[in-house]
C-alpha cells in the first residue's frame, strides 16, 4: 500500500510517500532529514500524538493548561481527553508536576505547563 504523507516535525512540511507491506515499510522517499524518517515509519505502522488540554482548578473558573510529557499511541487520544476532562485539581501547581499518572494505561503522566496558586 502507497502512503503519501506531510511531516509535522518541522516547518519544512515534506511531503513523503512510504510504501507498506502490511508488515514492514519497504520505501520511504521524500523526507529531508532523519525526523521525517522516523515520523514517516511510526505514522504507518504506530502514530502518535502530543495530547494539550485543559483541567478545571478547584476555587476558580481558570483552568490549567496540562499536556502529555511525551506522545501516546492514537487509539489512547480520545480516553486520554475524557480522563483529563474529569480531573480537577488543588492548588499549588508547578510547572511539570504530574498531574495524572501513567494516563490510561499509556505510561505517559500528564504534566502542568504552567504554575498555579
Amino acid at each position: 500500500m502507497k502512503y503519501e504523507l506531510t511531516c509535522i516535525n518541522c516547518p519544512i512540511g515534506c511531503r513523503i510517500t512510504a510504501d507498506y507491506d502490511g508488515n514492514e515499510v519497504t520505501n520511504i522517499e521524500g523526507y529531508t532529514c532523519k525526523r521525517g524518517l522516523d515520523y514517516a515509519k511510526t505514522e504507518i505502522t504506530d502514530p502518535t500524538r502530543m495530547v494539550t488540554a485543559l483541567v478545571n482548578v478547584e476555587g476558580t473558573h481558570v483552568p490549567l493548561s496540562v499536556k502529555t510529557r511525551s506522545a501516546i499511541r492514537k487509539p489512547l487520544v480520545f480516553d486520554v481527553l475524557a480522563k483529563i476532562r474529569e480531573t480537577k485539581i488543588v492548588p499549588p501547581v508547578r510547572i511539570g508536576d504530574v498531574i495524572i499518572p501513567d494516563v490510561c494505561g499509556s505510561g505517559v503522566d500528564v504534566i502542568a505547563t504552567e504554575n498555579v496558586g
